[in-house]
């Protein structure tokens, strides 16, 4: 510790599922000396997926952290004399759309990103979520085209769709040496060579070869091309250009296009294939070369509680300690594990710190560097950093530590909202205490997973974003928590929504004998702005008809309301309520009157405010062969889909659609039978969206338990 935190990187990768990032992490991880053995994830031997369940199914569920050290620069396997130690702090992060929560989380407290994506299938549909979530924390990135050894990869091309569907700046600042299987090395167009790497080395050492004839006329245009863009960037490099193109060194080059990276006006654009060792090396020198240590940040911005002022928060260990918890593990030996990302200042073990979103002190007995599911125990943290400590009684995702007389709120993270949910019950009398405390500790770790219990068959019910989601959660239910439940079918998270304003008078009156109950409420119910959730609640009472003290208690009884909705029970997610006039009785008027009113009122004119039932719609990406196409296409329709894209990609049909999610059970069974096994999907969240009124009769049926089921 105590480093240079030029030479720090803090990165994450990501993609589409299977595109190899945990395959690239491994090899990262071997050739930084931290394994002296590389992990497959087909063998289930991946350092990086360590829980049960990613090794059976080969793939990530969890964001996994790591550290290791790289010296840069090297020239085959040589220090330089300029070469520096770097130190890594990596995330490896989940590709399937249930565990974008992982990704989420992960961007925000990342400095890099390397982005990887398949040379034979170019961007998919998780590719674009992920890109956007690093767009939305801004999140410098390098691309990285994986599997250029599989039949049908094509590297211009995938950098052409990162140009095109994701409206980046993609540009190549390398060209592949030889295709397909017989994929060898590449050419370096900053420093216009060819590299082919060593096998038996395991691509740890490579061989400077002459660019091939056939090549030259494409390296010199895609050099060009790199050159113009970099100079485009950089208005001295420009001069220069416009003089002498010849006259650009490469440490120019190289510093232009860095800025070009943490500016994201520049996504450079690298391939190789992970599996057989070619190209990660290069990757890693791009990392330290291209992606911002902590120090390229002014600091970061936080609002002090005790001011509300926003504040800045430099990464320097001079300034008052500030973190934020990005991650909350259960760990068998340990207890609860809180990962967080180290902003500014120093942090002992055995220390004290505050947490801002409760206002408690808390003593952090003890602080780890991770290397998945191991952790290093060190004596202190310090800015730039990414570690995780024991010792929390009261910790969520996304809260703020700080120094005690140094108080700051640092931005959270936002999480969607689940989309399915299941009921489960302990099997036996046992299990009853233990299911409780295993559910908590789950929706503790993930906030995209919640627990509820249904008001009307008092059933435990939890949501999640998709069937994996909730399948891998049952599993971890029996093997680490070791209660065996029974579960139900799996049932869509509805929702309720007002359409059109409507306005009420409530009035609530109870006598029964001394002093009574009386409430009377004037207001308006209608939809919230778009894109605003929760109650937007307007109080426009003239001449205290409603006292001041009992307008607190009418939102409070609002509120309430929405959390089970006026047609099925399902929550509301936004409304708007204006509060217009209304009387109060001296003496039988209160606080739970008011509140009672609002949330009577709420249901008596919900109807009039033409209440809907609003259902998840999932965006669907298929690939098929162009002969089953037609089939897919009409199973589609009859699942109430709407087809919005049909293209080609690598010599198939893609088909991309918006489907309701209550169509979607078994939907990949159906697909395998309708294309003898040869069709993939891939499915998304999108949006919530009004039911037609015959399902929305069905939903409300069943909800009253009075469907004939």
């Amino acid at each position: 510790m105590g480093r240079d935190l030029t030479y720090t990187r803090n990165i994450g990768i990501a993609a589409h599922i299977d595109a190899g990032k945990t395959t690239t992490t491994e090899r990262i991880l071997f050739y930084t000396g931290v394994n002296h053995k590389m992990g497959e994830t087909h063998e289930g031997s991946a350092t990086m997926d360590w829980m049960e369940q990613e090794q059976e199914r080969g793939i990530t569920i969890t964001s996994a952290a790591t550290t290791c050290k790289w010296k840069f620069p090297m020239e085959n396997g040589e220090p330089l004399p300029e070469t520096k130690e770097y130190h890594f702090n990596i995330i490896d992060t989940p590709g399937h759309v249930d565990f974008t929560v992982e990704v989420n989380r992960s961007l925000r407290v990342l400095d890099g990103l390397v982005f990887l994506f398949s040379a034979v299938d170019g961007v998919e549909p998780q590719s674009e979520t992920n890109w956007r979530l690093a767009d939305n924390y801004k999140v410098p990135r390098i691309g990285f085209v994986n599997k250029m050894d599989r039949n049908g990869s094509n590297f211009l091309a995938v950098c052409e769709q990162v140009k095109e569907m994701l409206g980046s700046n993609a540009v190549p600042i390398v060209l592949p040496l030889g295709e397909e299987a017989d994929f060898k090395g590449i050419v370096d167009l900053v420093k216009n060579r060819a590299i082919v790497w060593h096998e038996d080395s395991f691509g740890s050492t490579f061989d400077v070869v002459p660019i091939p004839e056939d090549m030259k006329e494409e390296v010199r245009l895609y050099r060009g091309k790199l050159i113009e863009e970099v100079a485009a960037y950089d208005e001295e490099l420009l001069e220069k250009y416009m003089e002498d193109e010849e006259s650009i060194t490469e440490e120019e080059v190289h510093a232009a296009l860095r800025a070009a990276v943490m500016d994201m006006s520049i996504i450079p654009m690298i391939c190789g294939s992970s599996f057989k060792n070619k190209g990660v090396q290069f990757l890693i020198d791009g990392v330290c070369r291209y992606l911002p240590s902590p120090m390229d940040k002014d600091g970061i911005v936080g609002v002090n509680p005790d001011t509300e002022k926003e504040e800045l928060r430099k990464p320097s260990v001079d300034e008052p300690f500030a973190a934020l918890a990005f991650k909350i593990a259960t760990d068998p030996f340990v207890g609860r594990l809180a990962f967080f990302r180290t902003y500014s200042g120093h942090l002992d073990a055995g220390s004290y710190v505050l947490n801002n979103r409760t206002g408690n002190k808390e003593r952090i007995s003890r602080i780890y560097q991770m290397h998945a599911n191991k952790q290093n125990a060190i004596d202190f943290i310090e800015a730039g950093d990414i570690g995780a400590a024991v010792g929390f009684k009261d910790i969520k995702t996304g809260d703020t530590l700080t120094a005690e007389k140094h108080p700051i709120i640092l931005e959270s993270m936002d999480f969607p909202d689940p989309v399915i949910g299941v009921a489960v019950e302990p099997k036996t009398k046992a299990d009853v205490d233990k299911l409780g405390m295993a559910l908590s500790k789950l929706a503790e770790e993930d906030p995209t997973f919640q627990v509820r219990t249904d008001e009307a068959s008092g059933q435990t019910i939890i949501s999640g974003m998709g069937e994996l989601h909730l399948d891998v959660l049952i599993d971890r239910l029996r093997r680490e928590f070791k209660v065996e439940v029974s579960q139900g079918q799996p049932q869509v998270e509805y929702k309720e929504a007002v359409t059109k304003a409507a306005d009420h008078r409530e009035v609530y009156k109870k006598q029964s004998g001394g002093r009574g109950k009386f409430a009377d409420i004037v207001f308006t119910l209608e939809p919230a702005e778009e894109g605003k959730l929760g109650l937007e609640f307007v109080n426009a009472v003239k001449g205290g008809n409603v006292p001041k003290e009992f307008i607190p208690s009418v939102e409070k009884g609002f509120k309430a309301a929405m959390v089970n909705g006026p047609l099925a029970g399902f929550e509301v997610d936004s409304m708007k309520v204006t509060l217009k006039d209304g009387s109060f009785h001296p003496v039988d008027s209160d606080a739970l009157s008011f509140e009672l009113a609002a949330k009577i009122g709420f249901k008596e004119v919900a109807k009039k405010a033409g209440a809907v039932i609003l259902e998840p719609i999932m965006k669907l990406e298929v690939l098929t062969p162009e002969e089953n196409m037609g089939d897919i296409v009409g199973d589609l329709n009859r699942r109430r889909g709407t087809i919005s894209s049909m293209s080609d990609r690598a010599g198939a049909k893609v088909v991309k659609a918006e489907v309701p999610l209550s169509e979607m059970f078994g939907y990949v069974t159906t697909l395998r039978t309708l294309s003898s096994g040869r069709a993939t999907s891939t499915m998304e969240f999108s949006h919530y969206a009004q039911t037609p009124s015959n399902i929305s009769e069905e939903v409300i049926a069943a909800a009253k338990g009075t469907a004939n089921v």
